[in-house]
């Protein structure tokens, strides 16, 4: 096979590969094997008819394109390999020349390949870098505020006689009307005032009422069969209650805490603050890098990719047709993908590659996002054609980490934050490949050494790292910046304007949504890599 690469542009390439007659025989001889199979011809038994017959019978165009059908992939695959370019979506595939439909066997395949590809992109040096991010910084009302959700917590709810308030806990009873007709109604609901996660208007409503008594709003009905709708709401409540909490001392500290004085208590509440806060630190620094990427690097992201993520997004809305949605997605999805083709490029020169259980952690925490079984959702995706895009969101996630290896972070104080315990660093990996290196060697010279478990079911690679806990050594803080820094949210669409995509979005129950939305793009990245160019049928 010889192919040549044609630059369109510098997201567009077309591939000429012209396939001798020799080395598409093989797939010529099972073709013809196979419509032989499949005819019956007086005087020969079924898969024994010669080769000459079956082109009277059924015509040499029919097998030849049989032949070519099969093949096409794997030669335009093998092509694009040999570009040394990645394909963003499916190529335009034209067969300009065939073998000899008629007279000797001989000639040769011909086609063209037009496809867009990730462009070429220049990667600043990253070693001289600096980002800033905010300082961990914990006062007094920090900690007083996870005291307070620490006593809630503990606090018990009494029945009082008065009008209820902000901060109070109500059952009540709700009933819908629109144009005189009920259309929905619920009872014994339990609200707290004031937190404003149900109907607008509800909270200014329920203000000032006793038990026993009711009030009616207007409202939009927030879900249902009309959702939208303006309706008359009747709220009716049945009893309010406040909540009462624990005294702050060293009993209390004993029961809600493994201290057993409060001056231990605040001091473990001070120290959780300070912690969530530097995990805080650790996503900022990971935004912020990315930030300095989109900088430094600057290319035009190809339209169609962009034009062919929209189409998917509304297509898993059920907004095929909605040209003003796809204008409002546009600029989100552009950002997508200009994010999804600097972090491959800085995926592949980092040489990142993602272990079967940095897989498997991944489904195991998308599918919980989902409110899904791991074993479902994982089952849903494999038949969806995703595991490659979910690889892909773990390579950039990865990828994001150890680049932040090589800069400079600072606190907006002009401190040097440690992000070691997140993202790892070279010396610590090199030191857990020595201990595996050596561990290895050790179980290699026992006699009833046991085979690794598990098989590489996933095509994740062979050398997928064992399971084990948080201080496994830095592979592991690795594979928790892969989930913790997941750039885009499982359930979330490209606008938050709107409601999230089922995992269902493609009309599979077994299908989840892919996470290529705005944030990640994901999609784009096995397009055209895996799935076949178009079939051949103009070989007739």
């Amino acid at each position: 096979m010889k192919s040549t690469v044609e630059n369109l542009d510098p997201a567009r390439i077309k591939l000429t590969v012209e396939v001798p007659y020799e080395e598409l025989k093989p797939s010529l001889d099972a073709a013809y094997k196979e419509i032989g199979s499949q005819i019956q011809v007086p005087g020969f038994r079924r898969g024994h008819v010669p080769d000459q017959i079956i082109d009277r019978r059924v015509g040499r165009a029919t097998v030849i394109q049989e032949a070519v059908n099969k093949k096409l992939a794997d030669l335009y695959r093998e092509a694009i390999e040999e570009s040394e370019r990645t394909p963003m979506i499916q190529p335009e595939v034209e067969i300009t020349e065939l073998p000899n439909v008629t007279g000797a066997q001989g000639g040769r395949l011909v086609f063209t390949a037009e496809v867009t590809v990730r462009p070429e992109i220049d990667l600043p040096d990253l070693s001289g870098a600096e980002i800033a991010i905010d300082a961990v910084e914990v006062s007094d009302e920090d900690v007083d505020a996870e005291l307070q959700n620490l006593r809630a917590r503990f606090g018990s709810l009494k029945s009082v006689d008065r009008e209820a308030r902000t901060g109070d806990f109500v059952t009540i009873g709700l009933k819908a009307v629109i144009d005189g007709e009920e259309v929905d109604s619920a009872s014994g609901v339990s609200y707290e005032i004031g937190k404003g996660n149900m109907l607008q208007g509800l909270d200014a409503a329920l203000e000032g009422l006793r038990a026993g008594e009711s009030a009616v709003f207007t409202t939009t009905l927030a879900g249902g069969e009309h959702e939208g709708e303006e309706a008359a709401v009747t709220v009716d409540v049945e009893a309010v209650k406040q909540r009462e909490l624990p005294e702050v001392d060293d009993d209390f500290a004993s029961i809600a805490s493994e201290f057993d004085t409060v001056e231990g208590m605040l001091e473990d509440l001070r120290q959780q603050v300070v912690e969530r806060r530097t995990e805080d630190q650790a996503v900022a620094a990971r935004d912020a890098l990315l930030e300095h990427l989109r900088a430094e690097i600057s290319f035009d992201v190809p339209a169609d990719v962009v034009d062919n993520e929209i189409k998917q997004h509304l297509e898993a809305e059920g907004k095929a047709d909605d040209a003003a949605h796809a204008d409002e997605i546009r600029e989100d999805i552009t950002n997508g993908v200009r994010d999804q083709i600097i972090l491959d490029t800085l995926a592949e020169a980092l040489e990142v590659s993602v272990e079967q259980e940095e897989l498997f952690d991944f489904l195991f925490h998308t599918a919980q996002q989902y409110g899904m079984e791991p074993a479902q959702f994982m089952q849903g995706a494999q038949r969806a054609g995703q595991i490659p895009a979910f690889v892909s969101e773990i390579a950039r996630n990865k990828s994001l980490a150890l680049a932040l290896r090589q800069v400079t972070v600072k606190d907006f104080n002009g401190e040097v934050v440690d992000l070691t315990k997140f993202i790892g660093s070279d010396e610590l990996d090199a030191e857990a490949l020595v201990s595996e290196v050596e561990e290895a060697a050790a179980d290699d010279g026992g006699d009833d050494a046991a085979p690794a478990s598990g098989d590489d079911a996933t095509g994740a690679g062979d050398d997928a790292a064992p399971a084990g806990g948080a201080d496994d050594g830095p592979a592991d803080d690795v594979a928790f910046v892969a989930s913790a820094f997941s750039l885009a949210d499982p359930a979330s669409s490209a606008d938050s304007a709107d409601s999230p995509a089922s995992p269902a979005s493609a009309g599979s129950a077994d299908s989840p949504a892919s996470p290529a939305s705005a944030g990640s793009a994901g999609s784009a990245a096995s397009a055209g890599s895996a799935d076949s160019p178009a079939s051949a049928d103009s070989a007739e």
